[in-house]
């Protein structure tokens, strides 16, 4: 019986190794647009349906159409504004279905970085070759029309199988965003080169608080203002990360997109914040802090 990942061992969060960000800085802030294209008639999955309603589900279908209609504008204009940069969760597919949105990514200098190649195809019921083959065609498809090489990656749907970091490492990747199991970076345990996870967050996730929990604009607004001084405090110490996942059908909407530029204004304003993007965070963090960090953990009691 498999009782746990296998991919990272518990460390407590007091007594580790300092972290330092770049000029002292108490959080590493990075936001991550998820840009994705559902499809509207997707192939079937034996454990998850990718639409709520039957098929053709033209509702949930034109909601998500939204966001890269009209939605990542609005979002992409609010972060050039702040100067905050994204680091783009992309459905490989939005190279082809949307060539617009990446050309206006790049000349914002976003980084991109690996979701699969629609957010309506998923890794529960695929063997190893397939999710290679998968992550190859995401990777080499990025590559070919940004001219980026794919340093992360975050599954569709959090739809990662045991296999699936290996395979990443496997084939050149350096971070994973599937892990929601801290505020640090933290090594994985893969059987390739080395791999670190960067914390994202479903806490601060615009559809889970906005969408299935019916947070409030405002209630948004107060959740990572104190999600962020938190970190921030605890920054002093010990460099933590936080990572906001932005999806432009959910925060890009009239309504709620005030709220989104109102926490980018209140971050911004601090002096000790590092804008960054994931891959610049999982590098700092290979090159100054992994072996550190493996070593202290190499002594740790237990095997959990």
């Amino acid at each position: 019986m498999q009782r746990d990942t296998g991919l990272y061992r518990y460390v407590p969060y007091r007594g580790r190794p300092k972290i330092k960000w770049p000029n002292g800085a108490h959080v590493a802030f990075w936001v991550a647009p998820n840009i994705e294209h559902y499809e509207l008639r997707p192939p079937g999955s034996l454990k998850r349906r990718p639409w709520g309603r039957p098929e053709p589900d033209v509702l949930n279908y034109s909601w998500r159409d939204y966001g890269n209609r009209v939605g990542f504008d609005r979002i992409a204009d609010t972060m050039a504004r702040y100067g905050v940069r994204g680091s783009v969760s992309l459905n490989a597919a939005v190279c082809d279905h949307f060539p617009d949105i990446i050309e206006r990514c790049m000349e914002l200098k976003w980084e991109f970085f690996g979701h699969g190649i629609y957010n309506t195809r998923y890794m529960y019921d695929l063997p190893e070759e397939d999710q290679r083959h998968m992550i190859r065609d995401c990777r080499d498809t990025i590559k070919k029309k940004t001219g980026q090489t794919v340093d992360g990656w975050l599954t569709p749907a959090i739809t990662s199988t045991f296999e699936t970091p290996h395979i990443l490492a496997d084939e050149g990747l350096i971070y994973s965003l599937d892990y929601f199991h801290d505020d640090q970076p933290l090594p994985l345990n893969t059987r390739g080169r080395r791999m670190v996870s960067v914390p994202y967050s479903l806490e601060v996730n615009d559809p889970p608080l906005l969408i299935w929990r019916h947070t409030s604009p405002r209630g948004y607004v107060d959740i990572l203002k104190a999600q962020f001084d938190r970190l921030y405090a605890e920054g002093a110490t010990n460099g933590t990360v936080m990572g906001v996942p932005v999806h432009p059908y959910v925060l890009g909407q009239p309504h709620r997109h005030p709220a989104f530029a109102e926490v980018l204004s209140y971050i911004t304003s601090h002096d000790k914040v590092w804008l960054a993007t994931g891959r610049e965070i999982a590098n700092w963090y290979i090159q100054h802090h992994l072996d550190e960090v493996s070593e202290w953990m190499s002594g740790l009691k237990g095997n959990c």
